[in-house]
């Protein structure tokens, strides 16, 4: 078997797995977001944490691994232009997806306390929901155009 194209091959699922539980994760929290069952939101966000942990986790560090090891071997210039957009792509990515996952634990935690004391949630659980829901348009959009790059790259 041809290495490359085994690299390749996990390189391109693993961005598959990151774009797709992305939008997976994104979709399941907002539609939960308008549920008025509590129970619901929490059930909604305790999963999108683990789903974080077991697919994008994993995933966001595959993708560098990955990519580098595919540019090294084939001989591309790491400095490319599109190259160049691809990285700053996810970069800006990563520091959406960094405070995301850090506000879907503090989601995840008022709920489970609202749950446990029969209590309402506080006024934060709406504001960072509302950064979380932001924060995830730049990320959404500078994954697009990493698939972009990485199908035409355009000179």
């Amino acid at each position: 078997m041809d290495n490359y194209l085994i690299i390749k091959t996990i390189h391109i699922l693993s961005s598959t797995v990151l774009f797709g539980t992305g939008l997976g994760i994104a979709f399941f929290m907002y539609i939960s977001n308008s549920a008025n069952n509590i129970h619901e939101k929490y059930y909604a966000v305790r999963k999108t944490v683990l789903a974080d942990f077991i697919f994008t986790f994993p995933a966001v560090i595959i993708q560098p691994v990955t990519g580098f090891w595919l540019l090294w071997h084939s001989g591309i210039d790491l400095h490319a232009f599109w190259l160049q957009i691809t990285y700053i792509g996810y970069v800006v990515a990563g520091l959406c997806w960094l405070p995301v996952v850090w506000i879907q634990i503090q989601l995840k935690n008022m709920l489970q306390q609202a749950v446990e004391q029969h209590d309402t949630l506080p006024d934060r659980y709406d504001r960072l929901f509302k950064i979380w829901f932001i924060l995830g348009w730049p990320a959404f959009i500078a994954l697009l155009i990493i698939f972009f790059m990485m199908v035409f790259k355009p000179v």
